[in-house]
């Protein structure tokens, strides 16, 4: 894979950072975070500037050009991916390692003094402005906002943003219809005595009013805000999708309703001058609720002294807590999956060991194929990472015609794929080898697997937070000297986006929520050899509760729950090197899998991937 040449892009992004007619006072750097107005992990073409920029495309990262400097700042996730797409106009900042200087030191170290740091407020977090504002003016430069977009003033073919048509969700799905959900979050509010609720985050716009759509890629969520008020609704939307018959009758919106209930459309730009006329007229003591992740232009229009920020909102953190007709959707869309994976698996196996002909282009358009088949499939809930050999010790590869390798017999293949259901999100990695895998890669998975069922059978204390349970997932990699450098787990959206907050499983946030009853995370840890191979094992759990002899002096006891039921390659397993309960895990779980997904595989006359989960699943024996 040739990395992006961008001497040119570079060039011209620095003569707008002096020009006049984009900037009040010419810039010394210019900030290019990774992320939409909406703060988005996934975002659309148009929104894809850091890249545009730079040739990273990974889903992480925050690009810095000065007038004589470009840095990258990303995570363990992409340091290898990045070093392949950029070129040398650009130096890699390895986020997490222990002499990578933060942004704001390494501005502070690059710039002239009195130096003018330009970014783009609306794409920039109100709490990571005002983290960056603070170290910079303490060494004596300004963070500024510039109005107009500089990379949109260079990008001449930027796509248009997408208004594509939005879907309806029945209670059947959301098991809550959306007027109570606004009730409930009216309770909140009235809890905190705030009258105004402005919500910015794309995800919890779909989640709030029950619909989804498909302006972002593998996100079932399109381009909107809302503004709640006691007895206002206003939604923030563009495009003739709002003239969906299906659409007005969801959101009843010709019929007469109690006023409190009844929603206000409005432009999708006209959110920043609405907002400035909520905060205009606000009385003393009056508060308006948002994210500090909502972005920076949106928290100025309210005035300082009537925002009320919470790093997590309430819809976020009920959106969390999956209600039962969302876990059962949930289970049924892991079934589904299953299903579609055991074809698979069965297929390549087929394929891969007498022919040799499938790449991994051809494996990831495989899985899609038999997603497809199944009931309610709508789309991917990602690139499909389908890799092999070297391959697979590039955290988040995605095959592409420069890269894609042959799966064989001699080398580790990892599949980490997904989709959306109508009913569930699924995300789930299988490692496996087609040949007879060495003592060494049959070591690194048991390793990894071990980790992986330390967090699965996990039991700990109601209130407990994700990140304690990171370690867990380690402890058998680090007793040999092996670790991995990404996070053990994030949450999963029911047919939302497959990375959501507030809770997850990781060492790089001690700010995420406690775990509780109905949330729903990955366990998947992994371990790379850069240039051999990857191994990572991952399935989507569901927090439960659990019996324990003293329950904590009555606080309650919560554990795992695995949702994925896809077989673990057993010939990658080192028996000898699991503890007897380790081996029970491994057993009870392969039991469920041929029990569940058998009965679909059966059900659905898929009887060659039946016969092929039945070898899988073959207990373990360890010799005692």
């Amino acid at each position: 894979m040739s990395p992006k040449i961008t001497t040119e892009l570079l060039k011209q992004l620095r003569q707008v950072m002096k020009s006049p007619k984009y900037v009040q006072e010419p810039v010394q750097a210019y900030i290019v975070p990774s992320g939409d107005a909406h703060q988005s992990e996934y975002i659309a073409p148009c929104d894809c500037r850091r890249a545009f920029i730079s040739g990273f495309d990974g889903s992480a990262g925050t690009a810095i050009v000065t007038e004589q400097h470009a840095a990258m700042w990303t995570d363990g996730r992409y340091f290898l991916q990045a070093a392949h797409q950029m070129d040398n106009n650009w130096t890699l900042m390895k986020m997490g390692l222990k002499d990578t200087p933060t942004q704001e030191d390494w501005l502070v170290s690059v710039l002239p003094e009195g130096s003018k740091v330009g970014v783009d407020p609306f794409i920039i977090p109100a709490d990571q402005w005002k983290r960056m504002s603070k170290a910079l003016r303490s060494a004596g430069h300004d963070l500024v906002p510039v109005k107009e977009n500089l990379i949109d003033t260079i990008w001449t073919d930027c796509p248009q943003r997408p208004c594509k048509p939005l879907i309806t969700l029945d209670p059947s799905y959301t098991g809550v219809s959306w007027r109570d959900k606004i009730v409930a979050l009216r309770s909140k509010m009235a809890e905190r005595k705030v009258l105004w609720f402005v919500v910015t985050a794309l995800d919890e716009v779909a989640w709030l009013f029950n619909l989804r759509g498909s302006d972002v890629e593998y996100n079932p969520v399109f381009f909107a805000y809302a503004v709640i008020g006691m007895n206002t609704i206003r939604l923030f939307i563009d495009g003739d999708r709002m003239m969906d018959p299906a659409v007005r009758e969801h959101l009843q919106l010709d019929s007469t309703l109690e006023p409190e209930f009844k929603i206000q459309v409005m432009p999708y730009g006209s959110i920043l001058s609405e907002l400035q006329a909520v905060g205009a007229g606000l009385s003393p003591k009056e508060k308006v609720w948002l994210s500090d992740k909502a972005s920076y232009a949106l928290t100025e229009a309210i005035p300082k002294a009537y925002r009320y920020l919470t790093p997590y909102t309430p819809i976020c953190i009920a959106k969390a807590v999956k209600n039962a007709s969302e876990t059962e959707g949930m289970r049924r869309a892991h079934i589904k999956d299953a299903v579609a994976l055991c074809e698979l698996f069965n297929w390549l196996e087929k394929e891969v060991v007498p022919k040799g002909t499938v790449t991994e282009i051809i494996a990831a358009d495989k899985a899609e194929e038999f997603r497809s088949q199944q009931k309610d499939f709508v789309e991917l809930s990602f690139a499909t990472i389908s890799s092999t050999g070297p391959n697979g010790a590039i955290i988040h590869y995605k095959p592409v015609p420069e890269t894609n390798r042959t799966l064989s017999v001699n080398e580790i293949y990892l599949l980490d794929s997904g989709a959306q259901y109508k009913d569930g999100t699924t995300d789930v990695t299988r490692t496996m080898h087609f040949g007879i895998p060495s003592a060494y890669e049959k070591e690194c998975f048991t390793y990894v697997l071990k980790g992986h069922i330390a967090v699965s059978a996990a039991i700990f204390p109601n209130g407990t937070k994700g990140h304690l349970l990171d370690s867990f997932a380690r402890s058998a990699l680090w007793d040999c000297g092996l670790d991995y450098l990404h996070g053990t787990g994030h949450g999963v959206g029911s047919f939302l986006n497959v990375h959501e907050g507030p809770c997850g499983i990781s060492y790089k946030t001690f700010a995420d929520e406690p775990l509780e009853a109905g949330m729903i995370v990955s366990d998947e840890p992994g371990y790379y050899e850069d240039g051999s191979f990857g191994v990572r094992i991952e399935n989507v759990v569901l927090v439960i509760p659990a019996e324990t002899k003293y329950n904590f002096k009555n606080r309650g006891s919560l554990t795992f729950e695995p949702l994925t039921l896809v077989p673990i390659q057993t010939k990658m397993i080192d028996v000898n090197l699991l503890t007897q309960k380790e081996c029970n895990w491994v057993n009870d779980y392969h039991q469920k899998c041929r029990e569940v997904i058998g009965a679909e595989l059966e059900r659905q006359g898929r009887y060659e991937a039946l016969r092929w989960l039945i070898q899988e699943t073959e207990p373990l024996i360890r010799v005692q």
